[in-house]
């Protein structure tokens, strides 16, 4: 029994003796960790030329409202609502026999004016052969003379009124002034319209040139003034940025992918909002655009100049500063600070704060602090002249 009890004690001894001599043994140092790996690459050097982005509404570069030049019954649409129509086409038809019977009389009254213009000559010629054998007066004469003058200006006044009756029945058929898109009928066969040409006349329908169409947009008086030095620049600064190639975006697209060209530029300020008013031009041959859709377009805002361009992962943030990563020779890294510029496809505009020669980490970022070493694998810069992708 007592043999047992001393083998229990014992065992807790010989359990805590390995353990107090691996205590007294020093342990070897651990080995320090390899220095991060990281993706560098040179700024690429390219061509740029800056962009203002604005916010605008496409307009119809011809708008026409379509109302009645004479009054009557509509009898006839000849159109369905919203379809595109030719210039010239039929589209509304006015009852027609009022006037053919204003043409008809008139025609009648015409002939009846002939027929006594050629008595009034017959009767004058006459009477110039009496008067020289003094067989009638001269006031006869002359009585004569005045009738063949009525009678020529009768029939002048009955011609222009068959050319009026004339008028009067063609515009019984509207046609199309313009190529475009037509709106909704605003009135139905067999209402009467009114005509003429004053402020009460009907509206039948509108048409909306469709190709080209305008995209009208506001600029700020600080970028006008930059444009006009630009331009100052240039042989045709007379056309104040007719010409100048821009491209446009709709809300629900990612590229800028339409291109236009500036047309037109206001000629005066507004007071009220500091802002001019500009305007370009662009192809609708699919009928993409309508008049009062939105866009965004993107005007060139400098001259072409010489850029340094990285990735855009390659940007940090630090607050309201933007900074990059860059390896220096002894392979450790520091921070940046760096002026942006715009975006061109995946690579961004460096405007300052970096060299040619500068290696930025491009991959890794999130392993990095200042001051650490590095195990950079140099990347190749993108080819300067490759075309970048349109934002």
């Amino acid at each position: 029994m007592s043999i047992a009890i001393a083998a229990r004690s014992a065992l807790p001894l010989l359990l805590v003796a390995p353990l107090l001599i691996a205590c007294g043994q020093q342990q070897p140092p651990a080995a320090a960790p390899p220095p991060p790996s990281v993706t560098v690459a040179t700024p690429v050097k390219r061509t740029i030329t800056d962009m203002d982005e604005y916010v605008g509404r496409f307009i119809a570069v011809d708008s026409v409202e379509m109302r009645a030049r004479v009054s009557g019954s509509l009898e006839k649409v000849h159109f369905s609502d919203g379809q595109l129509v030719k210039q010239g086409d039929l589209l509304f038809t006015i009852d027609k026999r009022p006037f053919q019977n204003a043409l008809d009389q008139a025609k009648a009254n015409l002939a009846q004016a002939r027929a006594n213009l050629a008595f009034a000559e017959s009767d004058l010629a006459r009477a110039a052969q009496l008067v020289r054998e003094r067989t009638i007066s001269e006031q006869v004469f002359e009585q004569r003379t005045q009738t063949k003058r009525t009678a020529d200006a009768t029939v002048a006044a009955q011609e222009a009124a068959v050319r009026q009756a004339a008028l009067d029945l063609e515009f019984t058929e509207l046609r199309a002034p313009i190529a475009g898109r037509i709106g909704d009928r605003r009135v139905s066969p067999g209402n009467l319209v009114t005509g003429g040409n004053g402020g009460n006349t009907t509206l039948l329908a509108t048409i909306v040139s469709t190709d080209p169409i305008r995209f009208e947009f506001t600029f700020d008086e600080a970028s006008y003034l930059r444009y006009e030095r630009m331009g100052s620049k240039s042989k045709e600064a007379a056309n104040r940025g007719k010409g100048v190639p821009v491209t446009l975006k709709l809300i629900d697209e990612k590229d800028f992918g339409h291109d236009g060209k500036i047309d037109f530029v206001d000629n005066v300020i507004d007071r009220s909002s500091g802002t001019i008013r500009g305007r370009a031009e662009f192809s609708n041959a699919k009928g993409l655009f309508t008049p009062g859709m939105f866009g965004r377009i993107k005007v060139p805002g400098s001259e072409p100049y010489e850029a340094l361009l990285v990735p855009d992962v390659a940007i940090g943030t630090e607050q309201i500063r933007k900074y990059v990563m860059v390896v220096d020779k002894e392979d450790k890294v520091a921070p940046k600070y760096v002026t942006l510029g715009d975006l061109s496809g995946d690579l961004r505009v460096i405007k300052s704060g970096l060299a040619p020669d500068d290696r930025v980490v491009i991959n890794g970022l999130a392993r990095l602090r200042p001051g650490i070493k590095v195990s950079p694998k140099t990347e190749a810069p993108a080819s300067a002249d490759a075309k970048p992708k349109t934002d």
